[in-house]
């Protein structure tokens, strides 16, 4: 397994594993003792990244969400894990009331919101900090200051190790941070978004913005990255839910475009030279490079994961990792 270090601050920096496990599904979809295996085999593997959201899963069941911090809370207890782990969630994303599908009606990100939630999700993980607490999406009815002063106490006090911004513009990200400063509290310094080797299209609104896709990884993003070196990335849905390798998993809309086949050629190249699944390219080429990504990956059987797990000795030669960059 690789490693790298999030946050510049020792007294809060965490050394994670370059690899993620993302834990969304499990207690709902995935059940308890499959969920558990998944952790265990990851954990072996020298995995030391999990992460979830106080919103997950309320879509299977129809509840507020909470189901996957559960689970986790009961498995940490369980294995007697503790501080060798890191743990991140969310909060903003959770519904109000039950429900059974997204909408534009959230918990948000008032002071009261962000302290309350993030009491009970460490009631939920049994556990006395949140080693990445992230704002999950944007939320503008809350003035930034409010919430950045909010998510900086909490890591000033030792409750929050490092704070994350989800979902959210390059200049949200940008003035954010810049509040954060100005107030003398620990800004943002992980951030997630959609990344994967496929270039999606940005220019489709949806539910939280009319100015495009927001969350997924465009090019003002990766050059904040460039500029920002106490900045890291972790990269949700790398996989396109196994539309690298599934030919009934559809990319979407979102890449329709001539970049896509053309990238898809020379994936397929670099597949047919390593003797690699196109999954493992697209998680080696994410981790290879010169910025900091960390892929999320999911996982709903050991199997799964071990393709994933595949991935982490797989090396690209400079040639091919070329040839990718340049497609498209």
């Amino acid at each position: 397994m690789r490693y790298l270090t999030l946050g510049t601050d020792p007294a809060r920096s965490r050394r994670v594993s370059q690899l993620a496990l993302g834990a969304m599904l499990m207690g709902t979809t995935t059940d308890e003792p499959t969920s558990y295996a998944i952790l265990d085999r990851y954990v072996e593997a020298g995995g030391t990244f999990v992460d979830t959201a106080n919103n997950y899963a309320f879509w299977v069941n129809g509840t507020q969400g909470g189901e996957s911090e559960q689970l986790l809370g009961r498995w940490l207890r369980s294995r007697g894990l503790g501080d060798e782990l890191t743990i991140a969630t969310k909060v903003g994303g959770r519904p109000p009331r039950p429900a059974k599908q997204l909408t534009e009606d959230l918990e948000g990100l008032a002071p009261t919101v962000i302290k309350e939630s993030v009491e009970r999700s460490l009631e939920n993980l049994g556990r006395d900090r949140i080693d990445v607490y992230y704002a999950h999406v944007p939320d503008p009815a809350v003035p930034l200051e409010d919430q950045v002063e909010a998510f900086g106490t909490l890591a000033a006090e030792g409750t929050v190790g490092l704070v994350g911004l989800s979902n959210h513009w390059a200049w949200q990200i940008e003035r954010a941070r810049t509040i954060a400063a100005r107030l003398g509290l620990p800004g943002c310094e992980v951030l997630q978004h959609h990344h994967t080797y496929f270039r999606a299209r940005t220019d489709q609104a949806g539910l939280r913005s009319r100015d495009g896709s927001i969350g997924v990884t465009d090019g003002q993003l990766l050059s904040y990255l460039r500029a920002e070196p106490g900045l890291a990335l972790v990269a949700y849905t790398p996989l396109l839910s196994g539309a690298y390798v599934r030919a009934d998993r559809p990319l979407g809309e979102l890449y329709d475009h001539a970049g896509t086949r053309a990238r898809r050629v020379v994936l397929d190249e670099v597949v047919r030279e390593t003797g690699a699944t196109a999954n493992q390219v697209v998680l080696a080429w994410l981790t290879g490079g010169e910025l900091p990504i960390i892929p999320l990956v999911g996982a709903s059987s050991v199997a799964q994961l071990e393709e994933s797990l595949g991935a982490v000795e797989l090396e690209l030669s400079p040639e091919q990792r070329q040839r990718l960059d340049d497609a498209g």
